[in-house]
């Protein structure tokens, strides 16, 4: 599922694009897609886009008349901008938003539909989408430490709970673990405030670098690349200067210019800690990847 760092390059590439610029036209595909009625979304024909901003793991695009479209991709939604008047891609497309200057191309692999679209009026009927999430970005290591310890989760389940942090999902969450050199499953309220200042330090080096990371590789071209690759931790033993990271796994791999495959299975990482740090020795993955893969278009 994109997350924040993918979130916050889709938002500047689209804000790029759009701002100021007419939207012409709304062709949705897939009628679930759209889960509000009033106001309809023709009424978003013809508005002129005052902003694009991103909400938890939500890209809101502000229009004149005080409308907001508020585009959810979940875990299989991607965006493409395409030539002005693109078609809609047949089996994955769920709508183009067409503009002057292109078309922006709302996609979903897999069978199941979770992407969602709204139109509401009102910056008021934006509070129903905010899940209350801290940004870290933008708060202090004591705002932090409050968050952190308001309930006792584990730390993978903290971090992915966007009612205590914004933008922050499995694929980050895994990264900022490792490097914070913490173990998923230990308890938030069994930490040292040591720990919680390693892992603050730790969220906001993961969350910036990658942000960077990805606008590099997009460069003045839309991105072509979001989280995709996503670790579910099962176990985490320490033994001496050895640990053991068990768990599952799913990844999306690009299949041509539109379609993708997914992959999922079990690995297991095996860490050897070398001049303080731990570092991947090893990583095996067991899963289901077809016997002719494709070219990967995903981390």
């Amino acid at each position: 599922m994109p997350e924040l760092p993918d979130i916050t390059v889709y938002v500047e590439a689209l804000a790029a694009r759009m701002v100021g610029q007419p939207l012409e036209r709304v062709r949705i595909a897939k009628p679930f897609l759209l889960r509000s009625v009033d106001p309809p979304i023709s009424a978003a024909t013809g508005k002129r886009v005052l902003d694009v901003r991103r909400l938890g793991k939500r890209i809101v695009v502000g229009l004149e008349d005080d409308l907001f479209l508020v585009i959810h991709l979940m875990i299989a939604g991607r965006l493409k901008w395409l030539p002005a008047g693109a078609k809609v891609p047949g089996k994955y497309g769920l709508a183009a938003f067409d503009f002057p200057n292109g078309t922006l191309i709302l996609t979903e692999a897999g069978s199941k539909r979770r992407a969602s679209l709204w139109l509401v009026r009102g910056a008021k009927a934006l509070e129903q989408f905010e899940r209350g999430g801290l940004e870290v970005l933008d708060a202090d290591l004591d705002a932090f430490s409050d968050r952190l310890l308001r309930e006792n989760h584990t730390l993978k389940r903290s971090l992915t709970d966007p009612r205590l942090f914004s933008g922050i999902g499995n694929a980050y969450s895994d990264e900022i673990l490792h490097r914070a050199k913490l173990s998923p499953i230990k308890h938030t309220q069994k930490l040292t405030d040591e720990e919680i200042a390693r892992l603050f330090e730790a969220t906001r080096a993961i969350l910036v670098e990658w942000t960077d990371r990805l606008r590099k590789e997009s460069g003045d071209d839309f991105p072509a690349k979001v989280t995709a690759f996503t670790f579910h931790h099962l176990e985490s033993p320490v033994l001496g200067d050895t640990a053991f990271d068990v768990g599952t796994y799913r990844q999306t791999l690009a299949v041509g210019p539109s379609g993708t495959v997914d992959v999922s299975g079990k690995y297991t990482a095996i860490l050897k800690r070398t001049g303080g740090e731990w570092m991947i020795a090893y990583l095996i993955f067991n899963g289901d990847s077809p016997s002719k893969m494709p070219a990967a278009g995903s981390r």
